[in-house]
């Protein structure tokens, strides 16, 4: 990944927040037959490991959990929030006429080793930690216990897990800080204006 050095991200902070607010990532893997990619929800546990543990799971179906076995080293892109910037929201636009249009946007990779966890204690726990993280917002939040245990124990059967060793995370954080102060603020008005309040609001924090 290109990554000039105004919008290098290395703060374990920021990456780690990038990930937990935009789990669904692109895991990148390449097999006997090339490279592919899987979207999968993870989760990111930075206390396992020198630089943490990303776990997800897939389908039994997926032969992914084969063609790539354990230690097979894989990446992991997250992409946070992203917008179109127009040269039109710049004050100094309508002075010089020299601005271009341009997207801003977060990205994390992580670089790891797949293990595969054919393993239903861990993939229990694995569904159990995850249904925690994104029910946590519900008004009554769904458990597994809810559901009838020999339906659990079927849906678990047919899942295999996978448990990523990270070992390096690159960060790109692009919020127009290359731009001067008054049009990095002119294209937040405009794109909180347009609903799009995340990026906004993570221009607006540079000021």
């Amino acid at each position: 990944m290109y990554i000039p050095p105004h919008f290098a991200e290395t703060r374990p902070e920021v990456l780690q927040r990038i990930i937990r607010e935009h789990p669904l990532g692109m895991l990148v893997t390449h097999g006997p037959e090339g490279l592919d990619a899987d979207h999968l929800p993870f989760e990111f546990a930075p206390e396992q490991g020198p630089n943490g543990t990303l776990l997800a799971h897939v389908a039994r179906s997926n032969n992914l959990w084969q063609r790539c076995p354990s230690g097979a080293p894989v990446m992991v892109v997250f992409r946070g929030a992203e917008a179109y910037i127009s040269p039109n929201w710049y004050p100094s636009k309508h002075e010089a006429h020299r601005q271009v249009p341009t997207w801003n946007y977060e990205v994390v990779h992580a670089h790891g080793t797949l293990a595969v966890r054919d393993d239903e204690r861990f993939v229990r726990r694995l569904v159990a930690r995850l249904t925690r993280t994104h029910e946590a917002t519900e008004p009554r939040p769904w458990k597994m216990g809810d559901a009838p245990p020999e339906h659990i124990d079927a849906l678990l059967r047919n899942i295999v897990g996978l448990e990523i060793a990270v070992s390096s995370l690159a960060g790109k954080v692009k919020l127009s800080q290359n731009r001067e102060e008054r049009d990095r603020q002119g294209a937040a008005d405009e794109l909180e204006a347009r609903g799009r309040t995340e990026m906004a609001a993570l221009m607006r924090r540079l000021g």
